[in-house]
Formats: structure tokens, C-alpha cells, sequence
């Protein structure tokens, strides 16, 4: 078969959505009644196991990088039974709905229904328990994201977001200098970035207390035509005042912002209010 690991994000969200709404049609069906229901069924459910087979297959193709990542390898092996499991179950429910195909209209056909649909709630079951471990390899191991496409810049923006996050725990912990340290790389694999710019100034004074390396920083940092830079300068800027115990230097700054950007009066007359305290 083919390398289709890249592919499997794509297969599985489909994998899932045949086979839920496949079941829950199957399930309606059996109250005779939407009679449509019935040929929809059979088709999700089919069109899921065909699809979970290959969910399956790229998900065994994909693992190897993730199952690496130190730490990750229970989580990597739990998903796959798991994966293995919801392929075994659909491909039983698809072969179900194939003989209740063959079986046509005769008396048999809602038993084979019927079988199918006990047959199919389990199945979801197991489905359900797939995509939860998915879930978890990705959101609490970063299984997949960064790694996916082989492109380096995709890892980079993977470390970076490790950084950022492990940096802003680190700080909300009081550890301000391994939330520092954390920032410096940042800014060093992204020195062009605004946003990484931003958030090592940010560092500098949040986390290093240097208020006038801050000022510094900002006053040499151009933010060009973002909008989103223009506020996150303007702010900081008004901060480092305040730490070096210029205030009237942060009141000047945040009132010319203001001036500036109308829109964004009521949020900065209340920052103002809070710089005497």
C-alpha cells in the first residue's frame, strides 16, 4: 500500500462522522419509520468501515516520528489498539449492512437491521474511544502537529509554541528566569517575528524587571502596519514606564494611542485609571 500516513487527520475525522451518523440512522430506522433512513444507514455505515480500514492503515504508517517523542510511546500504543479495534468493529457492521444488502426486502431483513444496529452501537463505542485517545496523543503530546508535512519551518513553529506555552507556565509558577530563558530561544529561532519580538520584550520586563531595557526595545521595535503590534507595543510601553516610575510618560503614551485609535478608548481610559495603582 502506499505511504497515506499524511492523510490520516483527514480519514479519521471521516471515519468518525460515517460511522456516528451512520449508527444513530440505523438506530432510527428500526422505529420503521423515515423510511429513507434505512438506505442511508447502509451507506454511512459501509462508507465507514471502507474508510476506517485506511484510518487504520495510515494511522500505523504515521506513528513512527510520534511513537519517538520521549514519554509518548504508551500513548502512541494505547491509541492504535484503540484505532485497531474501531477498524475491526466497523469492518462487522459494514459486512452486516452487506448482507442485509443481499438479503433484500425478506423477512430476515430486520433481524439483519437489528443485529446491525446492536452490532453498530458498540462500534461507536469503540469509535468514541479511538478518537478520544487521538485526541489526548495530540493535545497532550503533540502527537502529529509540527511533524506532519516533513517541512522544517512546521517544526520550528512546533518549538516555539512548546517555548511560549512552557514559558508563560514557568511564569505563572514564578519562575521568572527559566521563563525567560525559554523566551530568549524563542526570539532566536524567530528573530524576525513580531510576535516573538514582542514577547522577548515582553520577557525583558515582566520576567528580567528591566523596565528601561523594555522602553529600549520598544522604541527600536517598528510594528509596520499591524494592528495587532501597534497595541501590543503601545501597552507594553506604557508598562515599562509605569515600572520605572514614569507615569506621566505611560499616561502620555497610552493618550496619543488613543488619540491614534478612537475605537479603542474605553480600554485604554481604564488603563490609565490603573496606572497610579
Amino acid at each position: 500500500m502506499p505511504d497515506i500516513g499524511y492523510f490520516h487527520p483527514q480519514l479519521v475525522h471521516f471515519a468518525v462522522v460515517l460511522g456516528m451518523v451512520g449508527v444513530l440512522l440505523r438506530v432510527v430506522s428500526l422505529t420503521g419509520k423515515m423510511a429513507w433512513t434505512n438506505p442511508a444507514a447502509r451507506t454511512a455505515l459501509i462508507g465507514a468501515a471502507v474508510i476506517g480500514y485506511f484510518t487504520a492503515e495510515s494511522g500505523h504508517q504515521a506513528h513512527g516520528p510520534v511513537e519517538r517523542v520521549p514519554g509518548a510511546v504508551a500513548a502512541v500504543e494505547e491509541h492504535e489498539e484503540w484505532g485497531d479495534r474501531a477498524r475491526n468493529m466497523l469492518l462487522v457492521v459494514g459486512a452486516i449492512e452487506l448482507i442485509g444488502l443481499a438479503v433484500g426486502q425478506r423477512k430476515a431483513a430486520g433481524a439483519v437491521r437489528l443485529v446491525s444496529a446492536l452490532a453498530g452501537v458498540a462500534a461507536a463505542w469503540v469509535l468514541y474511544e479511538a478518537a478520544e485517545h487521538g485526541g489526548e496523543l495530540v493535545y497532550e503530546y503533540a502527537g502529529g502537529p509540527g511533524i506532519r508535512s516533513g517541512d522544517s519551518t512546521d517544526v520550528t513553529r512546533l518549538l516555539v509554541a512548546g517555548l511560549y506555552h512552557r514559558a508563560m507556565a514557568d511564569r505563572a509558577a514564578g519562575d521568572k528566569d527559566g521563563a525567560a530563558r525559554l523566551l530568549d530561544e524563542l526570539v532566536r529561532r524567530m528573530p524576525d517575528d513580531p510576535g516573538a519580538r514582542l514577547a522577548g520584550i515582553e520577557s525583558t520586563l515582566k520576567d528580567r524587571g528591566d523596565g528601561a531595557g523594555a522602553i529600549a526595545a520598544l522604541h527600536a521595535f517598528d510594528p509596520g502596519e499591524d494592528r495587532r503590534s501597534k497595541f501590543r507595543k503601545a501597552f507594553l510601553l506604557a508598562d515599562a514606564f509605569k515600572a520605572t516610575g514614569n507615569i506621566d510618560s505611560a499616561r502620555a503614551v497610552l493618550e496619543a494611542f488613543k488619540q491614534a485609535n478612537p475605537a479603542a478608548a474605553a480600554r485604554v481610559d481604564d488603563l490609565i485609571k490603573n496606572l497610579t495603582q
